[in-house]
């Protein structure tokens, strides 16, 4: 009897040969960190359940009949005892996710690892003909190296799942589309590094140290000298205006070289920043070799292949440039769609820019997988940023981070643009009053609804307003024109929220900035005399407090350590000032930098991937998307959604037409009739249906009184 795990009309791919096939992918990818023999030993049993019967005349009859096919190869695990016994979760998840461990009391219809050994399934034993289970020799680390042995387990078993997810994934794909896949994976680092040498050849003739780009280069090439160094933590710790983007990536490309790594990948905590470094990258690296992870729709996979799924990146670019979000959450995810890319986090450089931008809430699980990576997985590390988070205590190896940046003190003074003004306690009006008086400056507010509300009190010749309330490719106009206007010298008032304080290249004469974490201050300082073409002492940041109490979702905390700082004198602008606030910072948040006891979820050998993956959410408020339709190609992209369904590429289109917002925003808009889900499959996304809602000046107005839909 032939058994068969594809058929694809009159073509048919054997267990045998997708077994083989998958093996080898996976092995392939956990070669990466030298543990191929666990990848090959996945791949190997992974499908071994379709030898039952029952599936193979499911398979053979089309039917749309539920076979459990993944338990046989897990049971095999169990069977096996030892190490081995913990590629059962990787096996029995290999659809449906990774499982918690679950408890004794678990019976075999239960979704966990527990469950599953009780289970019965239908005799499989007609693999034993056709597939040689192949031995593990290599331990997943050395348990004498690591504090924590059963995290880095744990981890452990996250990447062998990844390696044969994606193998089970590409060998599938290759079957069904007859080995016409068109992957490419772009140029390996080192045709890369040659490019970015010959693209800053001429700057780094330039030595002159009292010049900016002088200065610059100097970073450059301390950058390109430590990249021959072996892989380890490093740190760029580099001013606002000392070129840390490309210097960054210098590091990266030659650390990359010298190591045999496969890529890089940048984490980084804004969209904005994320766009406008990738076009950097592309313009010197070339379109093919960058890879822009940062949009939110994932799709989980499902028993048989669906083109969507295999449409999915699993990171296979030498650049990859993604968000805090998605990194993170995949590496504590537990479903195959986040977890395939993971294998390709190992062997990578990875750059972290804004570092200081990693969620408290979960520093202590954040550090630890860093160290995981960076210890077990061959990866280098880079926390890059002009406010360096203090960031050593947390690292529980104790390993040495290494300064890429020269003489780091001097360098801050030497791209010293502003002065620190704090006005103290002011009026919304005696605020106003202040910004009538400027002709180029930056107000940065805390919240959404008071950056519009200052904004409708000022609006004139001249000041514009930028939030998320717009969608992205709004702001991008927003953005352009008041570059346009400050690189003029015309009047230009911007009123904000934070997302112009990293990444967005700006200069304006003054700053005015609500009292905010330290780093948001400093950072929302580096858009006041960013070119150095004025003096520092004509060169104001002001930092301002409102008299009344304001709600600022996940920043109250950071707020109250500055306002101690302030209070006790402290000069927030300098290095120990910094490194004072992140120590108070972590200080005060003490436990609750594991706000989810997500480390809880993987002690004594019993690890739950699903209830971490469902509890670690970087991003925790309840939000929703509003999809703005006023321009033609968001009104055409809204009828494809609705009347042909939803693709990948279409929803990455729509993202530009999105704005995201909160429970309480989304209810009160919805309940004035303004919203309706684009579709049943939705819940939480919506289209606007009162389009006079939004704006040119303000976008989306969050103003509305409840009730209002009665009286339309």
């Amino acid at each position: 009897m032939e058994f068969f795990a594809h058929i694809d009309r009159e073509r048919i791919q054997s267990i045998k040969e997708h077994s083989y096939g998958t093996a080898d992918k996976a092995g392939n990818f956990a070669s990466s960190f030298r543990k191929a023999d666990w990848g090959y030993f996945c791949g190997m049993i992974h499908d071994i359940g379709k030898y039952s019967l029952p599936f193979q005349e499911k398979i053979k009859n089309n039917s749309n009949k539920k076979v459990d096919h993944s338990t046989a190869g897990a049971k095999v695990c169990f069977e096996k005892g030892g190490m081995y016994s913990f590629m059962g979760y990787c096996i029995a998840g290999h659809h449906s996710g990774l499982p918690d461990y679950g408890n004794s009391s678990d019976t075999g219809n239960a979704p966990t690892l527990e469950g599953r050994k009780k289970k019965q399934i239908e005799d499989y034993s007609a693999y034993k003909n056709e597939i040689q289970i192949p031995e593990i020799k290599t331990i997943p680390f050395d348990p004498r190296k690591t504090p924590d042995p059963d995290f880095s387990l744990s981890v452990f078993i996250r990447m062998i799942y990844s390696c044969l997810v994606d193998a089970d994934f590409l060998d599938t794909e290759n079957f069904m589309k007859n080995g016409g896949t068109q992957r490419e994976a772009g140029e390996n680092p080192e045709a890369l590094l040659k490019k970015l040498k010959d693209h800053v050849a001429g700057w780094l003739l330039n030595k002159d140290i009292d010049t900016v780009n002088g200065r610059r280069t100097e970073i450059l090439r301390n950058c390109f000298e430590y990249g021959q160094m072996e892989r380890g933590i490093f740190q760029l710790t580099v001013p606002t205006g000392g070129g840390k983007t490309i210097a960054s990536l210098a590091f990266a490309l030659q650390h990359a070289v010298k190591n045999h790594m496969d890529r890089v990948i940048y984490v980084i905590p804004y969209t904005s920043i994320i766009e406008q470094n990738a076009e950097v990258f592309r313009e010197i690296l070339g379109d093919q070799n960058v890879l822009e992870n940062h949009y939110n729709v994932d799709y989980e996979s499902s028993e048989e292949l669906k083109s969507m799924q295999l449409a999915a990146e699993n990171w296979d670019k030498p650049v990859v440039v993604t968000t805090n979000v998605q990194f993170f959450e995949s590496l504590f995810a537990n479903k195959s769609s986040k977890c395939r890319k993971l294998h390709n986090i190992a062997n990578s450089v990875i750059i972290f820019d804004e570092a200081q931008m990693i969620p408290t809430d979960y520093l202590k699980p954040c550090i630890a997988v860093m160290e995981e990576l960076a210890t077990n997985f061959r990866s280098s590390i880079v926390l890059c940023t002009a406010t360096q988070p203090a960031l050593t205590p947390l690292f529980r190896r104790k390993m040495p981070i290494i300064e890429l940046c020269p003489r780091v003190e001097e360098q801050f003074q030497f791209f010293d643009r502003v002065t620190f003004k704090n006005i103290g306690t002011v009026s919304e009006e005696e605020l106003i009053e202040k910004l009538e008086q400027e002709y180029q400056a930056l107000c940065i507010v805390n919240t959404k609804k008071r950056a519009q509300k200052i904004y409708q009190t000022m609006k004139g010749e001249g000041v514009f307003h930028l939030s998320t309330t717009m969608y992205p490719k709004h702001r991008r106009r927003v953005l352009e024109k008041v570059r346009t206007l400050l690189g003029n010298g015309d009047k230009c008032i911007l009123i904000s929220t934070s997302l112009v304080e990293a990444g967005v290249d700006l200069d304006f004469h003054s700053v005015y900035r609500q009292l905010s974490g330290v780093d948001s201050m400093i950072q929302a300082a580096g858009r006041c005399n960013r070119e150095g073409k004025r003096d520092v002492k004509e060169s104001f940041a002001y930092i301002f407090q409102f008299e009344e109490k304001e709600n600022v979702p996940g920043q109250q905390l950071q707020i109250d350590v500055s306002k101690m700082l302030a209070s006790e004198g402290v000069d927030i602008s300098s290095l120990c000032g910094i490194e004072r606030y992140f120590e108070a910072l972590y200080h005060f948040r003490g436990e609750s930098l594991d706000k989810k006891k997500i480390l809880e979820e993987f002690k004594n050998k019993r690890y739950n991937f699903t209830t971490a993956a469902q509890n670690f959410k970087l991003i925790e408020e309840n939000t929703s998307t509003v999809f703005i339709n006023i321009e033609e190609e968001a009104e055409e992209l809204l009828r494809q959604m609705k009347y042909q369904g939803y693709t990948k590429a279409g929803m990455r289109k729509a993202g530009q037409y999105c704005v995201q917002l909160y429970e309480n925003d989304i209810e009160k808009l919805q309940g004035a009739g303004m919203l309706r889900p684009v579709s049943e499959d939705m819940e939480d996304f919506f289209e606007l249906v009162n389009k006079r809602q939004y704006t040119e000046e303000m976008g989306l107005d969050l103003n509305v009184e409840v009730g209002i839909a009665v009286l339309m």
